[in-house]
């Protein structure tokens, strides 16, 4: 007997609210990791900390879009999808294994062991052995790490995600106290490695609730690699789109100033529920942009949620400038007193991050080609402003060189945007339609 209508519109319902439910659980482990290891760290072990971390963010982002953005556009019978989901979580398993394997017998041989000792000294004196410790144990942990953020993507194309949603609750509960009963002043190897290994247990929860589902699929991970596959164009939307600024921070960590580093990852942890709403307007703004009819009500409607957001991000940011001391130490320890003085730029950024969010989102609706040329175009640019930013000004001059990256983004995602709404409407109408049948924007 198929499902009654209202039977099935409920059940969407519950779906779309696991799936929000799930990014927001996600984020918020994310941010309270960061706040966790901030307060138990000096500023220079928080510095090697946010290296470290950074480092995972861009690995972190290169495999969801490699893999599990391939993963959730699958279509076709169950036992094809359920033979994507099982390869995509083995493909992942195996490569992250193998990556961490590679970095082991690179950075052995500098470390004398993760996780001896508890402590780091108050200075930069050290910081490459900080960071090459750190770095391993990343390295150790990348399996686990990887693969259960895979198979969030496996329940999502499972249609699933409420067992993502336990196992996501799972990490939170065990990580954060987990790092908050380590010593004061732990090393970041430790830090790193105690994180690393919490999500053990939604690692193992996760496996246990998806191997119902696909435990009679066969396991392809070699589909991963072969000519065509999706997850190639979103690994290079994401290079060029995100993981250029994050290997320039990086690089700043690495060459110039660690401690900038850790200011700026504070500064921005502080702003991470803003992440739930972008992230939101994202996944949720392509079908909801296609009922409209025409390109320039779907523009406008863009336009006024990023309006929105934009406004929401500044209002966050008076909150945390008017924050006392007292209560911003409580979060980020010793590294408040540098990042406090970045809030205002800070909160700039994200300003204009909503507004480029939300332009980048009417262009993949209008006309799904444009976004990878300004992306390419203007991560550049952000690239070059951060670094033209750190030369000027330091850490602040960086924190408002990350701001004009964003803002230039978002003034030519808007142009390029106002431009596709003036063409004529014949050639508007039929790019909105290939739009609506490929969201993903693939061309």
């Amino acid at each position: 007997m198929s499902e009654a209508p209202g039977g099935r519109r409920s059940t969407a319902r519950r779906a779309v609210l696991c799936s929000v439910a799930d990014q927001g659980v996600a984020a918020l482990t994310n941010i309270a990791v960061l706040v966790v290891a901030a307060r138990q760290s000096t500023a220079a072990g928080f510095a090697v900390f946010s290296v470290v971390y950074t480092v995972f963010a861009v690995l972190l982002g290169l495999s969801s879009a490699y893999v599990g953005q391939a993963l959730v556009l699958e279509r076709g019978e169950t036992r094809a999808v359920r033979t994507a989901c099982r390869s995509a979580v083995a493909f992942t398993a195996s490569a992250a294994a193998a990556l961490g394997a590679c970095a082991v017998l690179v950075l052995g041989p500098l470390t004398a062991g993760v996780g001896a000792g508890g402590g780091v000294s108050g200075g930069v004196d050290g910081y490459g052995q900080r960071l090459a410790d750190g770095m391993l144990a990343l390295a150790l942990v990348l399996p686990v790490v990887l693969t259960q953020d895979a198979l969030r993507y496996a329940f999502s194309a499972l249609r699933l995600p409420g067992r993502a949603l336990i196992a996501d609750l799972l990490r939170l509960a065990v990580a954060v106290p987990v790092l908050a009963v380590q010593p004061h002043q732990a090393s970041p190897a430790r830090l790193v490695a105690v994180w690393g290994l919490s999500a053990l247990p939604a690692l193992v929860a996760g496996l246990l609730l998806l191997a119902p589902r696909v435990r009679q699929a066969t396991t392809e991970p070699r589909r991963l690699l072969r000519r065509g596959h999706l997850g190639r164009r979103f690994a290079v939307e994401f290079s060029v789109g995100n993981a250029g600024t994050q290997l320039a921070v990086i690089g700043l960590g690495l060459l110039a100033a660690p401690l900038a580093v850790g200011a700026l990852r504070g500064a921005t942890t502080l702003f991470g529920p803003l992440n739930v709403l972008f992230n939101a307007a994202t996944g949720f703004g392509p079908p909801l942009l296609n009922r409209l009819d025409s390109p320039a009500p779907k523009a406008r409607t863009a336009a006024v949620t990023g309006g929105v957001l934009a406004a929401v991000a500044g209002a966050w940011a008076v909150v945390l400038t008017l924050l006392p001391d007292g209560a911003g130490r409580m979060l980020l320890g010793d590294t408040w007193d540098a990042s406090s003085a970045l809030l205002s730029a800070t909160g700039s950024q994200y300003a204009a991050m909503a507004l480029g969010t939300c332009a980048l989102l009417a262009l993949r609706v209008l006309r799904p080609r444009t976004t990878l040329p300004l992306q390419v175009v203007f991560s550049s640019v952000s690239v070059g402003c951060l670094l033209a930013g750190y030369a000027l000004g330091g850490v602040f001059g960086a924190a408002w060189g990350l701001f004009a990256g964003s803002a230039a983004k978002a003034a030519a995602g808007w142009l390029r945007a106002a431009a596709v709404v003036r063409t004529p409407a014949g050639h508007a109408t039929g790019v909105s339609a290939a739009s609506a049948a490929d969201p993903a924007g693939r061309s």
